[in-house]
């Protein structure tokens, strides 16, 4: 048991003693510092860049008297969009793989005139449809990340009752895992733009120069209208009116201006509305318009030729396209060498975004 020497009084006092003595000492139970992850300020997705700097970290800061430390603490906050809102994401198919295999059924023979049949004809005889497959490759990346922490840090974490640093440790690794899938989800993996495509990166799909060229909600009320007239056209040519588009993904600094209304002179109804009315006219249950930020130049420079505002408009169905977690994320048990040190590690397996049919996908940039 450890005891505490009280040098004022001369006598030994036991952890409980002294506990109370240092709270009535400082009036205070816990110190307690921002939750800032200094690798992260500069970075466009916290909302407060550059608020803080990585000399403001402490967990150790002088105070006086009459200094109140408030036991709540603030968190950062991120820009956070749920991929399956925009694909299928399919988790658990393919596990512990480096790639993983579709097989594209494609039909080779000569369509429906090759049964056309001439039984007067001599030597008569049938011709035959014929199929084959091709394959369609979806690279597989291995993920781990671990977190380690000492015996100071938790008996310091219990020493002040407030701020638990383990905690925020696993929180902060879990945040980065679910923030580093989502940006894979719709710009792909930077580092590998090849292989790790994601829904606004496939150098596969064709992208439409012409039909946006600036913010829909700058438009006049002629050019919002021809703009409305043509985007499904070009669609249904892209994809030779196989398929009719379903979702749009408007970049989220256009999307905030889009409760303007289409004309001032007739200000009954705003451009949000009339463009989910026309979509819903021309195409059965309508399109799904839905806000995106990496849609914006400024959240999309990392990638090799893009910085531009991109819209997405595209057939979001299981065939077409989809993105894959073949190994979900797993934390494993803390394990320790020395029974000081303390480490876990997390991993997982991810891919990029799979696009089958890159007709019924549509950017349209400026």
């Amino acid at each position: 048991m450890h005891v505490f020497y009280n040098a004022k009084e001369k006598r030994l006092m036991n952890p409980e003693e002294f506990s109370q003595a240092m709270t009535a000492k400082y009036n205070r139970s816990g110190f307690v510092g921002m939750h800032i992850d200094p690798s992260q300020l500069n970075q466009s997705r916290n909302n407060a860049a550059g608020d803080y700097s990585s000399a403001d970290l402490a967990y150790q800061y002088a105070t006086d008297r009459l200094t109140y430390i408030r036991q709540r603490y603030v968190e950062q906050s991120f820009y956070t969009v749920a991929p399956a809102d925009f694909m299928n994401v399919v988790v658990g198919e393919g596990a512990w793989s480096q790639q993983i295999i579709t097989q594209a059924s494609i039909q080779t023979a000569g369509g429906f005139k090759q049964g056309k049949l001439n039984t007067g004809a001599h030597n008569a005889k049938l011709n035959t449809a014929d199929a084959a497959i091709t394959p369609i490759a979806t690279y597989v990346q291995n993920w781990a990340l671990a977190t380690e922490y000492t015996l100071f840090d938790v008996n310091q974490a219990l020493f002040t009752g407030a701020w638990d640093p383990v905690e925020a440790k696993q929180k902060a690794r879990k945040r980065d895992y679910d923030l580093g899938i989502q940006e894979v989800a719709f710009l792909g993996d930077v580092a590998d733009e090849t292989h790790f495509p994601g829904l606004l990166t496939n150098t596969a799909i064709s992208a439409n120069t012409n039909r946006i060229g600036a913010a829909i909600s700058g438009m006049t009320a002629g050019q919002f209208a021809a703009f409305v007239a043509g985007i499904v056209g070009d669609f249904l040519t892209n994809c030779n009116y196989t398929a009719m588009p379903n979702k749009l993904t408007i970049p989220t600094d256009d999307w905030a201006g889009l409760a303007t209304p289409v004309s001032y002179s007739f200000p009954n109804i705003s451009m949000i509305e009339y463009l989910g009315n026309a979509f819903k006219a021309v195409v059965s249950g309508g399109v799904e318009l839905l806000p995106l930020a990496y849609g914006i130049p400024a959240n999309n420079s990392t990638v090799t030729g893009l910085n531009k505002h991109v819209y997405c408009l595209y057939h979001d169905d299981i065939d077409t396209l989809f993105m894959e977690v073949p190994v979900a994320f797993t934390v494993t048990a803390a394990g320790t060498y020395n029974n000081f040190s303390f480490q876990d590690a997390a991993y997982c397996q991810y891919t990029g975004v799979t696009i089958l049919k890159p007709l019924e996908v549509m950017y349209f940039t400026f």
